[in-house]
């Protein structure tokens, strides 16, 4: 069984540098047809369902793929992008200028401490681990889930868990990737096969 990771396509406030987390911002112009090369790029990576987060651009990005492929679109709690909080809508250079302490405590420690009002590290992996357990526990064969930057990679952090990695290599996925993944159910594996592929998107 194959889990396809996906993050959604472009937005305006990925054009601008903003934080999204859970404020809900459509595709823009250039995620629209990165989504429609995306499902192209699918169509050898056949699927049963595409799960998403209920966030539009998670969602807009997961429907390219179902309708061409002709197969449900089901959205899942616990999909969408980390929650940060005051930190939304703002760039980084302007959460550096209004909240310096904050963001310091942040990169010291994020595993336990949130942005004001936002998620913490453990928060986001504990409900990344729920979303793809009931993912797999509603699933027979392949699916992709469609997501977001920082979730697709505590989805793989998550499911990658039993694997040694360099705790130094920063995994980073950009708009409209594919991360694949083999599952084995037998041995209660996963083992990844590609990251952050984008070779669809190579006309744009």
């Amino acid at each position: 069984m194959k889990l396809y990771l996906i993050r959604h396509g472009q937005t305006d406030w990925n054009v601008a540098g903003k934080i999204q987390g859970s404020t809900d911002i459509p595709l823009n112009d250039t995620g629209r047809r990165q989504a429609s090369c995306l499902a192209e790029g699918m169509r050898r990576r056949p699927v049963e369902t595409v799960f998403c987060s209920h966030l539009t651009r998670a969602y807009e990005t997961a429907k390219a793929i179902g309708d061409s492929q002709k197969v449900p679109v089901e959205m899942v709690r616990g999909l969408e992008e980390v929650g940060y909080g005051v930190w939304e809508g703002m760039t980084m250079e302007e959460i550096r200028d209004r909240y310096p302490k904050e963001l310091e405590q942040w990169y010291t420690s994020p595993v336990d401490v949130a942005p004001p009002e936002g998620e913490s590290q453990t928060e986001v992996y504990e409900r990344c681990g729920r979303a793809v357990e009931e993912i797999l526990g509603r699933s027979h064969g392949d699916v992709a889930i469609v997501s977001h930057g920082a979730t697709v990679v505590f989805l793989l952090e998550y499911l990658l868990r039993d694997e040694s990695r360099d705790e130094e290599d920063d995994i980073i996925v950009g708009n409209a990737s594919i991360s694949t993944i083999d599952y084995n159910p037998d041995t209660k594996t996963f083992t990844l096969l590609e990251l952050n592929d984008r070779a669809h998107l190579k006309d744009l």
